[in-house]
């Protein structure tokens, strides 16, 4: 993963360690907006990605955007997951963001309070993301994780999901030895033989399966009401500022969310250069997770209308009071301030 064109990435889905990712704020700003001008900062639109199978990246191969704006420059910065990104949106450092459903939940709440809105549902997570053990360790079910070291990058959607399954078979999370790493970290430590299995996502994670056993992945907790989504975020000032960005996002992603379900190949090819895979890869990695256009996230178990809000800030509020009891915020905000975080994205023909 790279910043912007070549530089190191940030960090994909988390925030439960605001410190580590503190670092690459200033680093941000500097790059994005040091020294410019209101009108300058106004032209320059600043976007995270994550480098795993999805419509976005369709939209940053084709350069979607920045043919339609010529006008604008496109900063595109690669994270590892939503720690970094939610991090860097506090520091003024992003507009746009791709992140995970926990991470963004986490961000509506306290202390973090982070000033964005969710405009678009980009996938409901499937099996694209799974806890995988050694097979040399004898664990043949979760309540065999008591006493392992299992690896997670903290606050992700793939925490979220371990701490949930956990909790479903009846084992205290404290009883387990949960380290917190970031995907690249994980498949090192997984080869060196450091811990006994991980929860984590593509294209990382089918690396791991090859030689691992896969308990229990994401979809199947889906089934059993813990579900996992993958969020488009803006930042409050951005969407005032330039809503005709925020207007092309969404029809760019929903074009390429729509392309996936008719024509797939085309974006795993974009989504293989992307993330260095090969197209057979990113296909499979593609076909892992749930997409829906825009005119299916108005549905009432999504977004739902401005006039019958449907069950999205619902299902944030369940993930944040889970992530309070796992004491990972500070305080239970109210259904309203989860509903004030959602942007209800209308369809291409709306605009």
């Amino acid at each position: 993963m790279h910043f912007s064109a070549a530089r190191r990435p940030l960090s994909r889905r988390s925030v439960f360690s605001l410190f580590g990712a503190a670092a690459a704020v200033p680093a941000l700003a500097a790059c994005g907006v040091g020294g410019e001008t209101d009108e300058e900062k106004a032209k320059t639109v600043r976007i995270a990605y994550q480098n795993f199978a999805d419509s976005t990246l369709l939209v940053k191969e084709q350069r979607t955007l920045e043919n339609r704006f010529p006008d604008h420059e496109f900063e595109w910065t690669a994270f590892d997951s939503g720690a970094g990104i939610n991090t860097a949106f506090l520091g003024g450092a992003l507009d746009l963001a791709v992140i995970g459903s926990s991470p963004a939940a986490q961000a509506i709440s306290p202390p973090l309070a982070v000033p964005y809105q969710v405009i678009q549902l980009l996938n409901v997570i499937g099996s694209s993301e799974a806890l995988v053990v050694r097979p040399d360790r004898g664990i043949k079910a979760i309540p065999d994780l008591v006493g392992r070291k299992i690896a997670a990058p903290f606050s992700s959607t793939s925490h979220y999901s371990l701490l949930a399954a956990l909790q479903q078979h009846g084992v205290d999370p404290g009883a387990v030895n949960i380290v917190d790493l970031e995907p690249q970290n994980i498949q090192a430590a997984w080869e060196r033989g450091d811990i006994d299995g991980a929860y984590l996502w593509t294209p990382t994670l089918t690396g791991l399966q090859k030689t691992g056993t896969t308990l229990i992945d994401s979809a199947q907790l889906a089934e059993t009401g813990k579900p996992t989504l993958t969020f488009a975020v803006a930042g409050s000032e951005f969407l005032n500022r330039s809503p005709q960005i925020a207007a092309a996002w969404l029809e760019a992603t929903d074009a390429a969310i729509k392309q996936i379900g008719t024509d797939p190949t085309v974006v795993a090819q974009a989504v293989s250069k992307q993330i260095g895979s090969s197209v057979d890869d990113a296909l499979s990695q593609l076909e892992q997770n749930i997409y829906l256009d825009l005119e299916q996230q108005r549905s009432p178990e999504y977004f739902g209308t401005p006039e019958a809000p449907g069950k999205l800030a619902e299902r944030l509020r369940d993930t944040a009071e889970f992530l309070l009891a796992q004491k990972k915020i500070d305080a239970l905000p109210d259904l309203a301030t989860f509903q004030q975080a959602l942007r209800i994205p209308e369809p291409a023909h709306a605009h």
